[in-house]
């Protein structure tokens, strides 16, 4: 069963976020949560990583909340690529995402891609195998260097107009040995609703750790459940 007492992704201020590390913190004391791991959008460019890092570290001293801080990068390239901040040291995690599909032409977003299967270019079935392939390698290169998650699997599809149905369960089962593989915990979250109950059931039954994850971008989403705690209770048969 997923633990709904830890939060293993939030954003604050520093990137997509709207509350600061310590406005963030007295939510998770305000409804019980035990752990909070912060996941702020960081890449080549980001210059706050030392005061991020020196705000979590400060509010450590002043809680009784685990508090872990991350980064969520952003696959880049086929081979995986990441857009890496400069600097991955004092990071407890890393969170992978997937927000536009890197193909041999560059990045393509969700309209894009959906476009490229409406006029025959592409089918459901490649689009599933590019996006499973890129995020597999991009795990495991990530994996080298700190401790790795994925946030919002496979939600890149949604985006695009896929349903569930058309996401073939083999691909995801290969993503969910790549995982396990790379001790790679996979987010569900509540956000983006991602990934579904099936597919929950797919990493779940690969043997990997899941772990509920707000997404949150202010203080009264964090440890908030509505789609992670049916996912839960789904899984509690799989993962009990």
């Amino acid at each position: 069963m997923l633990d709904l007492t830890v939060d293993s992704h939030v954003h604050t201020a520093f990137s997509a976020g709207r509350d600061s590390v310590s406005v963030l913190v007295a939510a998770a004391e305000q409804i019980g949560l035990t752990e909070l791991v912060f996941c702020d959008e960081a890449g080549p460019e980001t210059k706050w990583l030392p005061s991020y890092l020196a705000s979590i570290q400060r509010a450590q001293q002043r809680t009784d909340v685990v508090l872990r801080a991350g980064v969520e990068v952003e696959a880049i390239g086929t081979d995986g690529w990441l857009a890496f901040p400069e600097d991955l040291g004092g990071l407890d995690v890393v969170s992978v995402a997937v927000g536009a599909l890197p193909m041999p032409a560059g990045l393509a977003g969700p309209q894009a891609v959906r476009g490229l299967v409406d006029a025959g270019a592409l089918t459901a079935g490649d689009v599933v195998e590019m996006l499973v392939t890129v995020t597999a390698r991009a795990i495991e290169r990530v994996n080298r260097y700190a401790p790795t998650r994925l946030a919002r699997p496979l939600a890149f599809l949604s985006r695009a107009g896929f349903t569930d149905s058309d996401i073939d369960g083999a691909a995801v089962g290969e993503l969910a040995a790549m995982c396990r593989r790379t001790n790679t915990q996979v987010e569900i979250s509540e956000r983006h609703q991602a990934p579904s109950k099936r597919l929950a059931g797919v990493f779940a039954a690969g043997g990997v750790r899941l772990v509920a994850a707000s997404d949150a971008r202010q203080a009264s989403e964090v440890g908030r459940w509505g789609h992670v705690e049916q996912v839960s209770g789904d899984l509690s048969p799989v993962c009990g």
